[in-house]
């Protein structure tokens, strides 16, 4: 069974909303292993113990936001290349500049379509 998990990508996705957690895994949990938190700290100690392939952050968090926890992922060598996805309501033009300095490699906003995360996913995933 190891070996079948090793062989499927593993998307973690970080938001505090169990039904935004919900969602994340009913669009991607077909095609991926999906796993959630719902903190920052949470998501730091998943990302050491698994071998997670796609970072899916929520913004608007209590405690640390994904902002500063996308600039903590990337300020650690060995996550400099994981790709970070800002999955968040907020839209602004502002937003998404703070999302991409912060270190996102792709920013996609709530309500999401099922289709283009999935898409958005797999593309970050090409070598």
């Amino acid at each position: 069974m190891s070996v079948l998990q090793d062989s499927i990508p593993t998307i973690l996705a970080v938001d505090d909303s169990t039904v935004m957690q919900g969602l994340v895994k009913q669009a991607l949990g077909h095609e991926y292993r999906v796993l959630v938190a719902d903190n920052a700290v949470d998501a730091l100690s998943m990302i050491y113990h698994e071998r997670v392939s796609v970072l899916l952050l929520d913004v608007a968090m209590p405690g640390i936001d994904g902002l500063e926890l996308c600039r903590t992922v990337r300020s650690i060598p060995q996550f400099q290349n994981l790709p970070i996805i800002m999955l968040t309501a907020r839209d602004g033009p502002f937003d998404k500049v703070q999302g991409r300095l912060a270190g996102a490699t792709e920013y996609l906003t709530k309500p999401f379509d099922a289709q283009e995360l999935s898409q958005v996913v797999g593309q970050v995933l090409q070598p």
